[in-house]
């Protein structure tokens, strides 16, 4: 029963953040747009496009989250967990979408030298783009603290599309900057070079995602600490294997211990629930643990002790 309403917890987190972030960049694209179109800014025209492309990312976590929420069901008996990393991996496409159009469109501009045929923005697209960059940089910050916390993979992906929204304002702000200093061609350079930025974010989050959908194990401190926790029960007279794997944003656990062949049934039985109570209690992101018990002789007990 905490097992669960810890879950419907964390969904409740998740969706609230998503819908605050759904809410900001609606706002944020609107107003990047006139600002734009105003002070004649092509570079915060695309910058708008830019933070209208976060509400369909953050669309992807909600379907994402709410597909992981589900129970399990005779098709998928240990759950839904791993659709999170599937919506991490369109996320991190997604990103890096983004970030190569960014690039080419710089790369394109440098070369055509189209660049010197802009209008000179005025200072309402400076006033925009640094706006921007405290939101959205604020925004990144709110939904990693969101993602830590509930260790979510693709609320992560999508706080660090925030942060590449903030680094596009960045490039926005540099090239505006520029322009009205008379040097129209820092906007297109600074956009390839934050292209960079954000094609390396997307491929982390990407590899992020892949390793938790292969079973990967979790951090050696966790397994260290589950076998001190495991070794230290009533009972268990030896640990002969511990193995973790990741599922999604969960983690499955098999034992298998060393007791006292000649106790009863019963009695081993036992051991084996301290075991398994004591590792799913004491980490809760532990979805279920398997504890084998394999049974020694009492000369191998005392030739121990």
């Amino acid at each position: 029963m905490k097992r669960k309403q810890k879950n419907m917890t964390d969904q409740q987190i998740a969706m609230r953040v998503s819908a605050n972030s759904i809410a900001a960049n609606v706002v944020l694209s609107a107003f990047k747009l006139f600002a734009g179109i105003a002070a004649h800014s092509g570079a915060m025209v695309s910058d708008a496009v830019h933070s209208a492309s976060d509400v369909f990312s953050t669309v992807i976590v909600i379907i994402g989250f709410r597909i992981s929420g589900k129970a399990s069901d005779e098709k998928h008996p240990y759950g839904h967990e791993r659709m999170e990393c599937v919506a991490s991996i369109l996320l991190a496409v997604v990103l890096c979408a983004t970030g190569a159009g960014i690039g080419l469109g710089g790369i394109e501009n440098i070369s055509r030298g189209s660049y010197t045929q802009l209008e000179v923005p005025g200072m309402l697209a400076m006033a925009a783009a640094v706006i921007s960059i405290i939101v959205k940089e604020a925004m990144y910050w709110y939904t990693r603290y969101a993602a830590r916390k509930i260790n979510s993979t693709s609320l992560m992906a999508d706080a660090w599309h925030h942060r590449s929204d903030a680094l596009s304002s960045v490039g926005s702000l540099i090239g505006i900057l520029g322009a009205r200093l008379g040097f129209p061609v820092m906007d297109p350079l600074a956009s390839v070079v934050i292209c960079v930025f954000i094609i390396k974010a997307s491929v982390d989050i990407f590899k992020d995602a892949v390793e938790k959908m292969t079973d990967e194990s979790c951090d050696s401190q966790i397994v260290s600490g589950m076998r001190e926790l495991v070794s230290s029960q009533d009972g268990v007279l030896g640990l002969d294997e511990l193995k973790t794997r990741m599922f999604g944003s969960r983690i499955y656990v098999d034992i298998e211990i060393s007791a006292y062949g000649g106790q009863t049934l019963d009695e081993a039985h036992r051991i084996a629930e301290r075991v398994h109570d004591a590792v799913e209690g004491g980490y809760p992101r532990v979805k279920h643990c398997m504890v084998h018990v394999n049974p020694i002789s009492e000369e191998r007990t005392d030739t121990e002790e």
